[in-house]
């Protein structure tokens, strides 16, 4: 496979992930960060790591509305719910093992 369709199909398929997790609001990002090691903010981070390597100016806020497609202060008021004793427990636990 040749590079530039290399860079097309992982576009296509972040893409896809985004918009699933934005369909997705009833998962809670310490139950991804629990099950999966990373959550919404992470790949918003990442995005805007990605997008300083190329030079590109962006702040974690715009990064953050690419992924969460709305302002993250509306989205955490729409969908955010308290995390429970046990998620936040689990998440501490989670945490010795995480990689930024």
């Amino acid at each position: 496979m040749d590079k530039p369709t290399q860079t097309e199909l992982e576009a296509a398929a972040f893409r896809r992930l985004v918009n699933h997790l934005r369909d997705r609001t009833d998962v809670q990002n310490i139950d991804l960060m629990n099950l999966a090691g990373f959550c919404r903010n992470c790949l918003s981070k990442w995005y805007r790591a990605a997008a300083e390597d190329r030079g590109q100016a962006m702040d974690l806020e715009e990064a953050r509305e690419i992924v969460y497609g709305m302002p993250y202060g509306e989205w955490k008021d729409k969908f955010q719910a308290e995390a429970s004793k046990e998620q936040l427990a689990a998440y501490e636990e989670a945490k010795k093992n995480l990689h930024d």
